[in-house]
């Protein structure tokens, strides 16, 4: 898969810090905050993936083009490694799928089809007056975070701003990285992007899911009411029978 092959450890410190024009000490300070996780041979050496390189680099990215203090950074490459994590779990998760698909012989248990209810999370249900008190802000700095894709209220059908429970709850974690964590607003874009990445990635993940396991329950119904097949041995030994007797 090609997936793992990005996460294959290969590369020693010396020849990471290269690819990526960092000191080695930078790498080791990375990892003690836990922006990058190489791995280990098994002499303790580090060895570092092409997934790790890519961290690498998105971490030099954040911090010499956009001016991304260590606190941002450290939200993003957390966020970052979520989504990987979340990644090898989908795929871990579709693979057994697929193999129960394929190997699973006997009937399985009833699964409740998706329903496709919306999350309660996600239903608009605030004015932006009311999202701003909720949040302790100005309404006009919940319209410059939605001019910057920071959030992304729903509208009502006369074009009203509506924001959800899970608006609310982005708006919050802006104001915790701007106020308290001192991330700038370009991290904070990259934090914000990374959420709604991982927000769908994982909503994908379980509706895929969902089908399989549909899928799974369909196949299995369906060879359930298969009609048996017809014994050939039984017919042509009847038809001997009735020769005989018109004998």
């Amino acid at each position: 898969m090609a997936t793992d092959s990005k996460h294959r450890p290969v590369y020693v410190i010396s020849v990471a810090a290269e690819l990526v024009d960092m000191h080695p000490q930078t790498l080791r300070l990375y990892e003690r905050k836990q922006l990058i996780r190489p791995g280990r041979s098994s002499g303790k050496t580090r060895l570092y993936s092409e997934r790790d390189i890519e961290h690498l680099r998105e971490i030099r990215r954040l911090t010499q083009e956009l001016g991304v203090n260590l606190a941002g950074v450290e939200e993003v490459m957390r966020l970052q490694h979520e989504l990987d994590d979340l990644q090898g779990v989908f795929e871990a998760e579709i693979e057994r799928l697929e193999d129960e698909l394929r190997e699973r012989a006997e009937a399985p248990q009833a699964l409740p089809a998706p329903d496709g209810k919306l999350d309660p999370r996600d239903r608009p249900v605030y004015v932006i007056s009311i999202a701003a008190e909720l949040v302790d802000m100005h309404p006009q700095t919940l319209r410059l975070y939605e001019r910057k894709q920071l959030i992304r209220p729903g509208r009502s059908s006369g074009k009203t701003r509506l924001y959800s429970e899970r608006d609310i709850e982005h708006l919050r974690e802006i104001r915790r990285l701007t106020q308290e964590l001192g991330v700038n607003l370009a991290g904070v874009e990259e934090i914000m992007r990374l959420r709604h990445q991982i927000e769908a990635a994982r909503a994908h993940m379980e509706g895929n899911v969902q089908r399989l396991q549909q899928d799974i329950s369909d196949r299995m119904t369906s060879l359930r009411t298969l009609p048996a097949p017809e014994r050939a041995g039984g017919q042509a030994h009847g038809q001997d029978g009735d020769a005989e007797d018109a004998e």
